[in-house]
C-alpha cells in the first residue's frame, strides 16, 4: 500500500503537468477546431524562460526563495503568452480562411522551426541544461511516503491555475466571448465580438498555462533541452483526446489519468520500458472505441 500511494503521488504530479499543457491544446481546438502542434514547443520555451530569468530574479529577491520562484513562474507565463499570441498572429491568422489541413501542416512547420532554431542557436544549444533550484529543496517522510516540496508545489499551482482558468472562462466577459466564438463564430461576430482579439487571448492563455507546465516540469526533472517539448507535448495531446478534445475538465482529467497510468506502468518490472508507449496505445484505443473522449460529446457535422 505504501508503494501504491507513493506511485500515486508521483503520478498526480506528472499528470498535473500534462493537464496544464493539454488545456492549451483543448482551448485552441475549442475555438478554432485545429490542433496547435507548436504548443509543446511553447512548453519548452517556458522552461528556458525560467532558466534565463532565474539569475536575474535572484539579483532582486533571495536565491531559492518562494517569492523568487513565484516571480519566475509568473514572468515565464507572461513571456509564453506573448509567444503564443505572436505565433497566432504571424503563422495562423493569415491562414484562417484556408482548409484546416493547411493550418495543421503550418503548425507542424512552426513546431520544427522553433525546435531546430533553438537547438542550433548559441543561446540555447543542443546540450541539456541543468535547471536552477527555484525553491529550497525539502522532502517529508509521511509514514514511509517520500513527498518532495516540488511535487506539492506542482499540485497546488495546478489547482490554483485550474480554478483561475474556470473563473476566466465561466465568469468573465472575455470567457463568455470565448464560449460564444467556440459555439458559433459568425453569430458571435454579428453580435459585436472581436474575433481576432478573442482568438489571440485564447492562444495567450493556453500558452501561459504551457509556460507554467514548463517551469513545473523543469523543477521536478532538473534537465531541459530544446527537444523536451516533443514527447511531452504529444502525451499532453493524448491527454486532451482522452478527456475529450475541446472539453476543459476533460483535458485536466485526461492529464491526471495519463500521468497515473504512466507512473504505475513505470513501476512494474518487465514492462517499465514501455511506459512511453502507453500514451499512444491509449490514443489508438480511444479513437477506436470512444472518439469523443471520456467527457466529450459526439457531434454531428452538417455537410
Amino acid at each position: 500500500m505504501s508503494e501504491f500511494l507513493q506511485q500515486a503521488i508521483n503520478g498526480l504530479a506528472l499528470g498535473s503537468i500534462y493537464a496544464l499543457i493539454a488545456l492549451g491544446y483543448t482551448m485552441v481546438y475549442g475555438v478554432l477546431r485545429f490542433i496547435n502542434f507548436a504548443h509543446g514547443d511553447v512548453f519548452m520555451l517556458g522552461a528556458f524562460a525560467g532558466y534565463f530569468l532565474s539569475p536575474m530574479v535572484n539579483k532582486i529577491l533571495p536565491a531559492q526563495s518562494y517569492a523568487g520562484g513565484a516571480l519566475v513562474l509568473v514572468l515565464a507565463m507572461a513571456i509564453c503568452a506573448l509567444i503564443g499570441i505572436l505565433i497566432e498572429y504571424l503563422a495562423y491568422r493569415p491562414l484562417r480562411s484556408r482548409p484546416k489541413l493547411t493550418v495543421l501542416i503550418t503548425a507542424i512547420g512552426v513546431s520544427l522551426f522553433i525546435e531546430y532554431t533553438c537547438q542550433n542557436s548559441h543561446v540555447f544549444g543542443a546540450a541539456p541544461h541543468k535547471f536552477p533550484d527555484l525553491i529550497p529543496a525539502t522532502t517529508w517522510n509521511l509514514g514511509g511516503l517520500i513527498v518532495g516540496v516540488n511535487q506539492v508545489i506542482v499540485l497546488i499551482t495546478t489547482a490554483i491555475l485550474l480554478v483561475a482558468l474556470r473563473f476566466v472562462v465561466q465568469k468573465t466577459r472575455m470567457g463568455m466571448a470565448m464560449r460564444a466564438v467556440s459555439f458559433n463564430e459568425q453569430a458571435a461576430a454579428l453580435m459585436g465580438v472581436n474575433i481576432n482579439s478573442i482568438i489571440s487571448f485564447t492562444f495567450g492563455l493556453g500558452s501561459a498555462l504551457a509556460g507554467a507546465g514548463g517551469i513545473l516540469f523543469a523543477m521536478n526533472y532538473a534537465s531541459i533541452e530544446p527537444l523536451m517539448g516533443v514527447q511531452t507535448g504529444l502525451k499532453a495531446f493524448v491527454a486532451a483526446v482522452l478527456g475529450g478534445i475541446g472539453n476543459l475538465p476533460g483535458a485536466a482529467l485526461g492529464g491526471l489519468i495519463l500521468g497515473l497510468l504512466e507512473t504505475f506502468v513505470g513501476g512494474v518490472p518487465g514492462i517499465s520500458n514501455y511506459r512511453d508507449g502507453i500514451a499512444f496505445a491509449i490514443l489508438i484505443l480511444i479513437l477506436l472505441f470512444k472518439p469523443a473522449g471520456l467527457l466529450g460529446r459526439q457531434q454531428t457535422e452538417k455537410v
